[in-house]
């Protein structure tokens, strides 16, 4: 088998996942080609929202600011039902990661910012369109595939390293590596109608959840001036019954929103599903979002999910093709991310079954948290954990191993105030409590560290004085309280931002 490769990457479908993990491994220098069906941005929003952590990702990537400019950040949402009782709320505090708690987004226009962040890396990065992976076949080496022009029925053939199969739930790739779907499709079809507005109503802002058993509805103001509804079918409806806007505007009607308040653009048909791949990882092959995992659309977490899957394998990838880690450390991939895409699965059936009333009082009381309780997050506003993986220890609730660290303003030596991410740079980094951590590590363990291009930052508070250049200056207290809290000096801490290793437990570079 020829051993010339034409990337070292390459990714299979250019949609919110594919493009995000080109951003992720254009930045760390990884040659990388992508391949899409479809030169446009799908036209459709599908998404409809991401948080603190993903926005926290984007950062990692410079795109932050010019995502925001098209976001709109989430107030609250909240449940009501049709006679207009609101049974429950939730609002969104502010967060310790460095941005709003949630945004409001329309995915068309984040896509284009993210392709157009990608594009920045011209020599690490390029997009095939209007071509198909229509085979693969793998060796010890890389990967072969065979990619077709399905307009000239034209083939051929492009070597690569590793693939990131990000071509969505109906996966192709998937298919290939016979790799099944476990888990059901619900039967209950939905009409999702997507509106421009042209005048403001009562509490547009709040996500809101109509809860009802028989029409409940998810009522979502999405940004730049766009809105979306989400209404089940009914057994005896079909999609013919909602085929025109005339027919759209009966189910508006029972929201109290009319033609004076917004214009209908588009209308789609979906169905909700509950499902993952059996394996993420078949070789050199790793399936990413919609197919490795789909879920209900009520925690908003879908696309996000891929997003954070991109995230996690590309720094990996990254680390093995750079030979600082062994090709090991792709099986954590799974192991990490499938319980977290499992959490938000399951409070999005959760959700759902409060929107659809299908919840007793006794389960809702159980599902909240005692009176005497100390006040904490709803499930989906916690910040994410790793339950295994790649950390140097076993996780449970009080170690600092696994978690993911806060992101306060900082000062540098120099006095220029900061994010935390933007001071300490997107490599390993090890953060000492008002000491330098080199100083705590042995010999071995530096040399351990070394081999990633560890950084090594004492973390001071603001009445201290700083040692050394590249000393953080934590203005808020909020990073040293963590730690003072997880009872640690010293933490390791991964490009994703979650902690490797803590001199509470060993400082060595994890196995």
């Amino acid at each position: 088998m020829s051993k010339t490769f034409d990337a070292d990457v390459a990714i299979i479908g250019y949609g919110p996942t594919g493009v995000s993990a080109a951003n992720f491994l254009g930045i760390r220098g990884v040659r990388t080609i992508a391949f899409e069906r479809d030169a446009n941005v799908y036209s459709r929003a599908r998404a409809v929202t991401v948080n603190d952590w993903t926005m926290r990702i984007f950062q990692s990537v410079g795109l932050d600011a010019a995502l925001k400019r098209d976001m709109d950040e989430t107030y609250a949402l909240r449940w009501v039902t049709y006679d207009g009782q609101e049974l429950s709320r939730v609002a969104f505090p502010p967060s310790e990661l460095g941005h709003a708690r949630s945004y409001a987004i329309y995915q068309p226009e984040m896509e284009k910012t993210l392709r157009a962040g990608a594009a920045r890396y011209k020599e690490q990065v390029s997009v095939d369109f209007g071509v198909e992976v229509s085979g693969l076949t793998q060796d010890a080496d890389g990967v072969t595939l065979t990619v077709t022009n399905p307009k000239t029925g034209t083939a051929r053939q492009s070597r690569v390293r590793y693939v990131l199969a990000c071509d969505g739930g109906s996966s192709g790739t998937r298919e290939q590596l016979g790799i099944p779907l476990i888990g059901d499709t619900l039967e209950t079809r939905w009409v999702v109608i997507d509106a421009k507005v042209k005048r403001w109503w009562p509490n547009r802002h709040i996500l809101t959840f109509w809860s009802d058993k028989r029409r409940p509805v998810v009522d979502i103001a999405l940004s730049m001036g766009n809105h979306r509804w989400e209404f089940p079918l009914e057994p005896d409806e079909s999609e013919s019954d909602f085929a025109t806007h005339d027919q759209l505007w009966q189910l508006l009607d029972t929201l109290g929103v009319n033609r004076d308040d917004v214009e209908i653009h588009q209308h789609a048909f979906y169905k909700h599903h509950v499902r993952h791949a059996d394996r993420w990882r078949d070789g050199r092959v790793m399936l990413l979002g919609d197919a490795a995992h789909l879920m209900p659309p009520w925690a908003g977490s879908g696309m996000q999910s891929g997003i954070r899957d991109a995230e996690n394998i590309c720094w990996k990838l990254a680390a093995v093709l750079n030979g600082s880690l062994p090709e090991s450390v792709l099986d954590s991939y799974q192991q990490e991310r499938a319980p977290d895409v499992a959490r938000y699965t399951q409070i999005s059936v959760d959700l759902g079954r409060i929107i659809k009333q299908e919840l007793s009082p006794e389960e809702v009381t159980a599902m909240q948290p005692p009176p005497e309780a100390p006040p904490q997050l709803p499930p989906l506003l916690q910040p994410p954990t790793l339950q295994q993986g790649w950390v140097n220890a076993t996780t449970h609730e009080a170690s600092p191993i696994g978690k993911y660290i806060p992101q306060p303003r900082v000062a540098t030596t120099n006095g220029q105030l900061t994010l935390l991410d933007q001071a300490i740079g997107n490599g390993f980094v090890m953060l000492g409590d008002g000491v330098d951590p080199a100083t705590l590590l042995t010999p071995e363990q530096k040399r351990g560290w070394d081999a990633l291009g560890t950084r090594y930052i004492a973390v001071y508070a603001p009445h201290q004085p700083s040692q050394q250049q590249g000393d953080v200056i934590d203005i808020d207290g909020t990073l040293l309280v963590w730690m003072r809290r997880h009872c640690t000096t010293v933490i390791a801490v991964r490009p994703d931002r979650f902690v490797a290793a803590a001199q509470s437990y060993s400082l060595s570079v994890p196995a």
